[in-house]
């Protein structure tokens, strides 16, 4: 070996002695760094932990608590028979959720109209107006003069009926307030359709209904500033409800379940064939409806009347036959048969419930005849006060005569 070997020998030893010992060192620190790294995390998940298990102990003593407040609340009602209208209690404090509701979203849903006006938006619509209206968006369903159609509501008459077995509940002989008719249209209606109805159309429906009640004249036109000068036939007709202090006790008591009926038979049954109908008409109750009227039978000897007469009142039938019928198997609807009317006692179909009217012009033994139905097509109202049929009359005397013809021509 050369003696210039020799000499680096020993220094290449050195440095590798020297590299070696650096290297522990630093690997001893990364090593201690790394362990207080991870206690330090260790710590903090434990810390972490501690503060959920306290939040969910909390949670759990707050439930328990509302729980037991609950029960502590249906207790005090069931001993102090704390009337069903009573308002729900106040807890104190909150929650913590949600927030003030803005001005803007109050009014979106603040739409409802109180009797004296307030909530009424600005507009008009007169009586002619809600015809056209009515007609074309609530005919189908309550009829051209609100008359009800089938089962949908009758809006119109029923006077003075309330305190009959079968009273007749109408916009005019019933609600009390003129506002629950325009809110309830002006939110719910036309059927399907709900929320359509522009201010002025309502305003208009509502004149119109105001005077298919004989409230006001056909030159009616109701708006926001006389809305409230309108009064309502039943307006003083209902009382405070007064239930929950004079009856609702009685009604808590424990059911008496002793000395029950063994068997229990029906001693009377509903007027109308559709509610409890007797055995030998449930077909024809089952059979389905048709709006079409039936055909019609015109008497072999109409008495001479002109031909062309006849047919003209058929055509201005046609505004009555979604109450009424003639001819061949004609049934009562909304208003009685009307074959063989003329010569005919007032208020004497069977199986039809006249107004009160009727039924004393029948104990009166009045007669139809063509001079009297002549003056109830053109009036019915003033001719027969207090009738149910929903309908302004006819003003045309030649339609009147033709009317008359037509019905003429049907016997019994």
């Amino acid at each position: 070996m050369s003696k210039s070997l020799n000499l680096f020998v020993p220094a290449i030893g050195g440095t590798v002695l020297l590299l070696g010992l650096a290297y522990g060192i630093s690997s001893r620190e990364y090593g201690a760094a790394t362990i207080d790294s991870l206690e330090a995390r260790v710590q903090q998940i434990e810390a972490n932990a501690a503060q959920a298990t306290a939040e969910a102990q909390a949670a759990a003593a707050e439930a328990a608590r509302l729980l037991q407040e609950r029960e502590e609340l249906a207790a005090l009602a069931a001993v102090s028979g704390a009337s069903l209208t009573a308002p729900a209690p106040v807890i104190e404090g909150t929650y913590g959720l949600g927030r003030v509701a803005f001005d803007e979203e109050i009014a979106a849903w603040d739409v409802d109209v109180l009797p004296d006006g307030r909530g009424l938006p600005e507009g008009r619509g007169d009586v002619f107006t809600g015809e056209e209206v009515f007609v074309d968006k609530c005919a189908s369903c309550h009829g051209d003069f609100a008359e009800g159609v089938g089962n949908w509501p009758v809006l119109a008459g029923g006077f003075d009926t309330l305190a009959n077995r079968d009273p007749v509940k109408t916009v005019g002989s019933y609600w009390p307030y003129l506002s629950t008719a325009w809110d309830y249209i002006n939110r719910s209606m036309p059927f399907g359709e709900a929320g359509t109805l522009t201010p002025d159309e309502t305003y208009a429906i509502v004149a119109y209904l105001l005077y298919s009640n004989n409230m006001v004249d056909d030159d009616f036109e109701l708006s926001h500033e006389n809305f409230t000068e309108v009064e309502m036939y039943n307006a003083d007709g209902f009382v405070v409800d007064d239930r929950p202090e004079l009856e609702y006790a009685e009604w808590r008591t424990e059911p008496c379940m002793e000395n029950c009926k063994e068997s229990v038979e029906i001693t009377m049954r509903a007027t109308f064939l559709d509610v409890t109908p007797d055995e030998d008409v449930e077909a024809a109750v089952s059979a389905p409806a048709t709006e079409a009227t039936p055909a019609v039978a015109v008497a072999e000897d109409a008495g001479g009347i002109d031909p062309a007469l006849i047919a003209a009142g058929e055509g201005a039938f046609r505004q009555c036959q979604t109450c009424h019928q003639v001819g061949e198997g004609a049934r009562n609807r909304t208003g009685p048969v009307l074959n063989g009317v003329i010569g005919q006692a007032i208020g004497s179909v069977g199986g039809f419930r006249y107004s009160g009217v009727f039924e004393q012009a029948n104990a009166a033994g009045e007669v139809w005849t063509a001079e009297s139905l002549a003056a109830f097509l053109t009036d019915p109202r003033g001719t027969m006060s207090g009738t149910k049929m929903a309908f302004r009359g006819v003003g045309d005397e030649a339609e009147v005569a033709a009317l008359i013809a037509y019905l003429q021509s049907f016997a019994d």
